[in-house]
Order: C-alpha cells, then structure tokens, then sequence
C-alpha cells in the first residue's frame, strides 16, 4: 500500500513536471519582443517588402492586440498598396484601442484622401474633432486643411494652413502646400512695376515700365495680361504678353506665355511653355521650353528642380540654347527667406548668362558671359496690397575682354480685388 501511494505520488510529479515543461516550450516557441518585432516590420515596409511587413504585423498583433502601431502600420502598409477599405479596417482597429491617439486618425485620413473617400473623411475628422475638443494636433488640423483643399474650399483651406505657418508648425511641406493655395485663391490684382538700368557711362541708361492685370478663368486658372514699354538704345518699344497657369491637377499646373512686340530690342514674337509638378518631401520640378523671334529664332530648353526646407525655398534652374556649336547653357540659383506668410520674403539670387524670362536683360546680344547677383524683399502689406524693391548687379561680357557692368533697380506694386 506503501508503495502504490508512493508510485502514485511519482506519476503525479512526473506529470506536474511534463506539463511544465510543455508549456514553457510553447511559451518560448510563441512569445517575443513585440517593440523589436514592430521595427522589424517598419524596416520590411520601407524597404518595400510590405507583404512581408504585414505578415509580420498580423503575427504581432495575434498576441498583442492592443498594440496600436502595429494596427497603424498594417493600415499604412494597406493604403501604399492601394487597398483601402483593408486599411480602413486596421485604421479602426487602431482607433478602437487607442481613442486618443493622434497618429491613427493621421493615417486613417491620409488613406481616404488617397482612396478620394471624402465624405468618409468627414465623418472621421469629425470624431477627431470630438475626441480632442478644442486641443485638435498640428497634424490633423493641417488634414483638416487638405480636406478643404481637395474640396476645392481654397479659401478656407489656405486660412488653416496659413495659422498653422505663423505658428511654425513642424509640418514637412507646410511652405510649399501655403504657396500652392495662394495659386488658387489670388482671383484679380492690377500692377506696376518700374525697373531702371545703369551702365557707367558705357551707354544711356534703360528705363521700363510694365502694368498688367491679373484675374482666374475657369480651367485656364490665373491669367495676366502685361504691357511692358522700354527707354533701351535710344528707342523706344513696348511688348504685349498675356500669362496663364492651367491646373493639371492637384499636385501639378502648366505655364503658357504669348507676346509680340514692335521693339528691336524685345522679341518679334515669343512663346513659352512649362509644365510643374509637385513632388513628396517638399520638392518641387519643373521642365519647358521658350521660343523667341528676333532677327533668328532662338529656341531655349529650361528646367529647374525646387525644395523647401522649413521657412526657405530653394531654387536651381538651368536654361540650354542649342545650335549647331554646341550651344550655350545658363544657370541660375535663387532662395527666398520667408517670414509670416507665402508672400513676405527676402530674396537672394546669383545666376550666369541670361534667362529668358528676364526682360530687364539684353538677351540679344548674345553675351558670352555674364555674371549676377540680386537680393530683394516682398512684402503683403495689408490684405490687398503688395509691394516689393530688388537690386541687382550684372557683369557681362559683349566681346572679349570688354565688359559691361550693370546696376538694376526694380520696383513693384500689386492691389488685390
């Protein structure tokens, strides 16, 4: 008897001691670190891996549900895939566990602004906005600015973003998107602008005037129509241009030119066209082409590349003349210091041989080298008018070893209507 209880008692311990041992293989075989899991699965997405990504955080989220990034990125990782009622699902899982935190509500909105599931976009921003009260994030209050904006509510997208800009918002893009709604709420404006030229005595000083007029129709977008009349070579003439920025959409526009002129020293006819696009991480890009008539034909390939980067914005653009030569190539680097708004800015400008797009230069001339320098300021001084002044310095080579230097002075105003 003695013996069977003390057998029983072995098998019971035995049996104590298997258990264990079986669960805690399981256990080792089934938990891990979800932190350096999560990472894991970050890394596999931005490498591109992102179906590894989501099996990865489908296994995280097995065992650690409550985990809400996981559920943030499954629903990120969905919506770059472009399936985006599957990343509203993980969206809303992320919501359901963590109600209050900002980064869920994020993405959930990027992904139907991506989806153009706008009024989906309401009804989420709107519980956003009840969960947070009267303490809604930077991020979504700038979202709350896109949905505006991909509305076509221009106005009251571009009040949004410009409070969020005078409060230094750390929000990647923020310049460029404020500058891209001033493109689509600037609807009329008459302006002036006076530039004088003086060479040391080499020759007579320039002086030109232009005025123009500027209003938004329809799908041609803003329109400006300019007369610019020159005191150049002891003449006189005057150009007519008329300007307008089609949209191609949310994130690019088009630039056209046409003009003429009765004036030696301004282009017959010209012709000039661009097409720019806007780019993630701020930049900004632009390729076109420029057609002027003077005695020849002048053809002119121009591209420039663009980044903004907390208050500034860069600017490089390079311009190529073909012929059969070689042709010849400008360049021309610009940043602009903004300061409370898209329209207050200090300017600094250094650029080789001439632009097109500048009518204070002697373009025909063909120079064979000419340096500049350019700083100016830009002020909106009340909600309807602007002023700006710019001074600049040329160094240009007509033949050589004969130099030409240049002094410009450049005045404008703009009155909004």
């Amino acid at each position: 008897m003695i013996n069977a209880t003390r057998d029983m008692k072995n098998n019971i311990l035995f049996l104590v001691v298997l258990t264990f041992l079986l669960v805690h293989h399981v256990s080792g075989q089934t938990s891990f670190d979800p932190d350096k899991k999560f990472l894991e699965a970050r890394d596999l997405a931005l490498e591109g891996k992102r179906e590894e990504a989501i099996s990865l955080g489908l296994k995280i989220v097995e065992q650690y549900p409550g985990y809400s990034d996981v559920w943030i990125l499954l629903g990120r990782v969905n919506a770059w895939e472009g399936r985006y009622d599957s990343a509203s699902v993980y969206f809303e899982k992320a919501i359901e566990q963590s109600p209050d935190y900002a980064d869920a509500y994020n993405g959930y909105l990027d992904n139907l602004f991506w989806g153009e599931q706008y009024e989906k976009a309401q009804e989420v921003l709107a519980r956003a906005e009840k969960q947070f009260g009267s303490n809604l994030p930077q991020g979504l209050t700038y979202r709350k600015s896109r949905l505006y904006y991909y509305r076509e509510e221009y106005e009251e997208a571009l009040d949004i973003a410009e409070n969020l800009y005078e409060k230094n918002a750390d929000i990647d893009g923020l310049l460029s998107y404020v500058t891209n709604l001033k493109r689509h709420t600037r609807n009329s404006a008459v302006g002036m602008t006076a530039d004088y030229d003086s060479f040391q005595g080499e020759i007579t000083p320039w002086n030109t005037y232009s005025l123009y007029a500027r209003t938004r129709l329809g799908f041609m977008g803003s329109v400006i129509a300019r007369a610019t009349h020159s005191y150049r070579f002891e003449a006189t003439g005057t150009q007519y241009e008329i300007d307008a920025y089609p949209s191609l959409g949310k994130n690019s526009y088009a630039y056209v030119n046409v003009g003429f002129s009765n004036a030696s020293f301004f282009p017959e006819y010209r012709f000039g066209t661009s097409i720019y696009w806007s780019l993630p991480k701020a930049f900004e890009f632009d390729i076109g082409y420029r057609h002027l008539k003077f005695s020849e034909i002048t053809h002119i390939l121009t591209a420039s590349v663009g980044k903004y980067t907390g208050n500034w914005w860069l600017n490089l653009r390079a311009n190529h003349v073909p012929s059969s030569s070689g042709g010849s190539i400008s360049g021309n680097l610009q940043a602009r210091y903004y300061f409370k708004g898209a329209e207050d800015y200090l300017m600094v400008q250094f650029s080789t041989g001439v632009s097109p797009d500048e009518e204070d230069r002697d373009f025909q001339s063909q120079l064979l080298d000419s340096y500049r320098g350019r700083v100016g300021y830009q002020q909106l001084w009340t909600p309807r008018w602007m002023g700006y002044a710019f001074l600049g310095y040329s160094y240009d080579e007509l033949s050589p070893g004969n130099y030409r230097p240049n002094l410009n002075i450049s005045i404008g105003t703009e009155f909004r209507f």
